[in-house]
């Protein structure tokens, strides 16, 4: 692989042709490879170079995938338990119908932010959301934005698929990403509960076709026991930045992986839920998610080694020094526009780290700032229709398509808070 180079046009055509066949509904997995094996042969590799580069690109990911597949088991924890839907629930409950937007933003923030998709977070809170708005007379759109607003704030602080690979683009700790972006989120909470509250008399009300009558046979763990999965999480995961924030040495040198930790958390919740035995099904439903994300990486992965072996990272570094911009920005330039080309936080953190983190990292900007500066950007415009997560919230509220591109635009404003907030808290 070390003789191996490819022009950096190819490269840039490679992603290009991925980016596009992605926007057409191909496969992501096929079109990032296809991309890539495009972009080695117009760069100048032969078949078998090509094969080579291809390799060593998916060899380059495995590390995060393995974290993944570690997350699913987390997650699938949380998700088939119902840990998830108690959390948001008492949630709700507890801050009563007068803050209904405000406890729909955080009820689904906390979701996402313990480890469930962001899709799935809405589609949890989603029923509560519609009783609130039956009751209150809030408007669906009103009740979808604080939903997806408060996701956007908790994926960013999530040991989800997004933060992992954000936390693996640039060699960093999940758990620093995670900590880094805790005040960006805050920013993205706020943002979604002024937005929703400006628009709860806009657009369509729930009405007797929105609402179903929940299932009475249907039982969910204590909020007590549902988040000590979680819990145990967060403080394996944060006991060595606290350390190294407060210079208590004993616990910065305290490291234990996601890898480790995620799957430990999960399986203690499970057993303080008392539903052990259903810890197989509960893994194997959680791996069986991760399943597109980790086909998502290994897709990353080729194209990824394309740009290794090109000198396009010079190039980038060449052009913004001689056009005088700051190449601070380059890293949420390049979450942004990865995140809205493929719909996706996850596929953009991967594609915007793998096409133009050496770039970043040469321009000074340090890893850590680096990594949180491209996972916000990638929240930006990853909600448009070419992506799933546009049309299962929809859905999730019953909304048509033209009712839900109306909150598009907002939802925009809250990864965009989050991104300026992270650009200035550590890009300057």
């Amino acid at each position: 692989m070390e003789n191996i180079t490819v022009s950096w046009i190819g490269a840039v055509i490679g992603i290009i042709i991925a980016v596009v066949l992605i926007m057409k509904k191909m496969n992501p997995l096929y079109s990032l490879a296809f991309g890539a094996i495009i972009g080695s042969l117009l760069g100048g590799a032969n078949l078998s170079e090509t094969v080579t580069i291809l390799v060593s690109g998916t060899q380059s990911v495995m590390g995060t995938v393995v974290r993944v597949l570690a997350a699913g088991i987390f997650a699938g924890i949380m998700m088939e338990s119902g840990a998830a839907i108690a959390i948001a629930r008492t949630i709700v409950a507890k801050m009563g119908v007068k803050f209904a937007i405000v406890a729909l933003a955080i009820a689904t923030m906390v979701i996402t932010g313990v480890g469930v998709f962001i899709p799935v977070a809405v589609l949890i809170v989603s029923p509560i959301a519609i009783e609130i708005g039956k009751e209150t007379g809030i408007s669906k759109l009103a009740l979808l934005l604080a939903m997806s607003g408060g996701g956007k704030a908790g994926n960013i602080i999530s040991p989800n698929p997004n933060t992992i690979a954000a936390a693996g683009g640039f060699d960093v700790e999940l758990s620093s990403v995670m900590m880094f972006g805790f005040v960006p989120a805050l920013v993205g909470l706020v943002m979604a509960i002024l937005l929703a509250s400006l628009i709860k008399g806009k657009g369509p009300k729930v009405t007797a076709k929105d609402y179903q009558e929940e299932d009475e046979n249907l039982t969910y763990p204590s909020f007590a026991k549902s988040i000590v999965a979680p819990i145990i999480a967060i403080i394996l995961l944060m006991v060595g930045p606290i350390g190294s924030l407060l210079g208590i040495q004993v616990l910065a040198n305290i490291s234990i992986d996601s890898l480790y930790v995620l799957p430990i958390a999960g399986v203690i919740g499970l057993v303080a839920m008392k539903q052990k035995k259903e810890m197989l099904n509960y893994m194997t439903s959680g791996l069986n998610r991760m399943t597109p994300t980790i086909l998502v990486l290994i897709g990353a992965g080729t194209i990824g080694g394309v740009i290794t072996a090109s000198d396009l990272s010079t190039q980038v570094v060449a052009f913004i020094n001689n056009s005088g911009v700051s190449g601070t920005l380059l890293a949420p330039l390049s979450g942004i526009l990865m995140g809205a080309a493929t719909a996706s936080t996850s596929t953009g953190v991967i594609l915007a780290s793998g096409s133009f983190g050496q770039a970043i990292l040469e321009m000074g900007v340090v890893p850590i700032a680096a990594a949180v500066m491209v996972h916000t950007g990638a929240t930006v415009i990853d909600h448009l229709p070419h992506g799933t997560y546009f049309h299962v919230t929809g859905d999730s509220m019953n909304l048509s398509m033209k009712e839900r591109f109306r909150i598009v635009g907002y939802e925009t404003l809250v990864g965009l808070s989050m991104t300026i907030v992270a650009t200035l808290l550590y890009g300057f």
